[in-house]
Formats: structure tokens, C-alpha cells, sequence
């Protein structure tokens, strides 16, 4: 397993070539190395290359992760010679740099605990100091209200937390059991701030599930709805037609019917009854086919003379 990776290449076999000479010096100088055979050393001498290999590439790893890590502390610089500068807070949350210095607080207590917690003591100790740096800034600049709360929170989380925890797991727990709890209170805390954000994050997912449902349910059923509304405008309108042709007729029949009584009185009022002068003057004719010559001059006289009474009769009456 170890000689399948390691040993390969130039830098490889040097270090192997180093360590055998120290282990040749190491097998004279002790007796009970004497009896290990060439095929044995070999295979000590390439786990105790590839361990320290091994070694010091975990530490080159832990020093970069600790500049990133120094980085990412250093970020709110910016935000805070803004703050400095217009000497107020704005609507900036102190919350967060609390929560950080009691994170890198505890790490830091974890790297002393730690035996050879070397590069945890220094990332986490610098982002405490920074993180302290940020809180007093914060309390110093904040509005006379949030400035109450966020000393409450400094003296619950940084001072009463983190000095109870302390207290604790020196007084309270020993051995390797004191590593492990201090381990996983500061795994938990990092993973709690990590996830801080699905607090909002897991409503608004479920919001936009939910909106994305209504619109695809609001297109879906808009087109069915339309063409239902156009079908029955359709339908109304028809009826309408209907309707409208109906009161149409009606007003026209009624016309008609109108018309027809006003033509029947019409003819009424234009054939009255014939008067008597035309009844009278209709027997005179009769009379005139009926009489001799002289008769009926002499009645032509007497008939003058009743026209003329008529006449005189109407105009009377006029």
C-alpha cells in the first residue's frame, strides 16, 4: 500500500535513500535492530518516509487554510472604516461578530487542549482578537438602544458561555473525554452559524415552490377559462341577436299594425257617409229619367229653390 504511491519519483527516493542511511547508522549502534532482515527495514524505512511525507504536507495544507482563514477574518475591515468614518453603524447586525468571537473563542481553547494544536491556536486566537476589535467598534458607534442589547449578548454569549464551558471542562470532565465535548461544541457552533441562513433561505425555497405552482396551475387554467368565457360571450351574444330580433319583429309588427289602423281610419275618415245632398241630388236623377219635358222643367225650378235653401242652411250653420 505504501510502496505503491510513494517512492517512485526522484524526490521519493532521496528521502527513502536519507532515511536508510539514518537507519543503517540507527541498526549498528542498537542491538535489537541487528536481527530485522533488508526486506523489513525496507518496508520501516518507507512508512517512516511517507508518515513525515505525509506530515509535512498536512502542514503546508494547515498553514494555507489558516492564511485563507486570516483572510476571511480580515474581510470587514472595509465595514468598519466606513463605520468609523461616518461614526454610525447604519443598518449593519453586530449579532454576527458576536457569534464569530465566541466561535474563534472556543476553537482557541480547543487548540490548547489539543496536543500539537499548533496552527488552530494562532488562526483561531488572531480571529478572536480581530473579532473582539470589530464587537468594541460596534458597541462604541451603535445607537444608544441596540448598543443595550448587543452588551446583553456579549455578556451572555462571550463571557457566560464561553466561561462556563471552560469551567466545565477543566473542572468537570478529564482525559480525552474534555477534548472530545470541547470538539464537538465547536462543530456545532460552526455548523450552527453556517446554517443561519436557511433560516431564511428554507421559508423563501418553500414560498417559491409554492408561487411557482400557482403560476403554472394560473397558466394552465387561464387558456381553459378564456376559451370557456369566449364560448359562453359567444353564446350571450347570440342570444342577444336573438332577443334583439324578437323586439325587432315585435316593433315592427306592432308598426304594421299600427299603420293598418291608421290607414283604416284613414279610409274611415276619408269615406264618410254621404250626405243628404248627394242622396237627394241621386233621386233627383232618378226622377229626371222618369218625367216628361215639361215636368221636368218645372221640377229643375223647384229644385233650384231647395238648393238654394240648402245653401243657405249650411252657411248658416258655418
Amino acid at each position: 500500500m505504501i510502496d505503491s504511491g510513494f517512492g517512485k519519483g526522484k524526490k521519493g527516493k532521496k528521502i527513502i535513500q536519507h532515511y536508510k542511511r539514518v537507519y543503517l547508522v540507527a541498526k549498528r549502534a542498537t542491538p535489537h535492530l541487528k536481527g530485522v532482515s533488508d526486506q523489513q527495514s525496507h518496508s520501516i524505512l518507507l512508512l517512516l518516509a511517507s508518515s513525515i511525507h505525509m506530515a509535512s504536507l498536512s502542514f503546508i495544507v494547515g498553514i494555507i487554510g489558516n492564511i485563507i482563514s486570516i483572510l476571511v477574518f480580515t474581510s470587514p475591515i472595509g465595514t468598519f472604516r466606513r463605520v468609523v468614518k461616518k461614526k454610525s453603524t447604519e443598518s449593519f447586525k453586530g449579532l454576527p461578530y458576536i457569534c464569530t468571537l465566541l466561535s474563534t473563542s472556543l476553537w482557541s481553547f480547543y487548540g490548547l487542549l489539543k496536543p500539537g494544536g499548533l496552527l488552530i491556536v494562532t488562526v483561531n486566537g488572531t480571529g478572536a482578537v480581530l473579532q473582539f476589535i470589530y464587537v468594541t467598534l460596534f458597541l462604541i458607534y451603535a445607537p444608544k438602544d441596540t448598543k443595550v442589547k448587543l452588551m446583553k449578548l456579549v455578556a451572555l454569549l462571550n463571557v457566560g458561555c464561553l466561561g462556563l464551558v471552560i469551567a466545565v471542562t477543566l473542572l468537570a470532565i478529564h482525559g480525552s473525554l474534555r477534548l472530545t465535548v470541547v470538539g464537538f461544541l465547536c462543530a456545532g457552533l460552526t455548523l450552527g452559524m453556517y446554517a443561519s441562513p436557511l433560516v431564511a433561505m428554507v421559508p423563501n425555497a418553500i414560498g417559491f415552490v409554492l408561487g411557482s405552482a400557482q403560476l403554472i396551475l394560473y397558466a394552465v387554467y387561464r387558456r381553459k377559462s378564456a376559451s370557456q368565457k369566449s364560448t359562453e360571450a359567444k353564446e350571450e351574444e347570440g342570444s342577444a341577436h336573438l332577443v334583439r330580433g324578437n323586439v325587432e319583429m315585435s316593433e315592427y309588427e306592432d308598426s304594421s299594425e299600427f299603420k293598418t289602423k291608421n290607414r283604416s281610419l284613414n279610409k274611415g275618415m276619408s269615406l264618410p257617409k254621404s250626405s243628404v245632398a248627394r242622396q237627394h241630388s241621386f233621386t233627383k236623377i232618378l226622377k229626371t229619367l222618369s218625367l216628361s219635358p215639361y215636368k221636368l222643367h218645372h221640377s229643375s225650378l223647384a229644385d233650384d229653390d231647395e238648393d238654394d235653401v240648402e245653401k243657405g242652411t249650411t252657411h248658416s250653420h258655418h
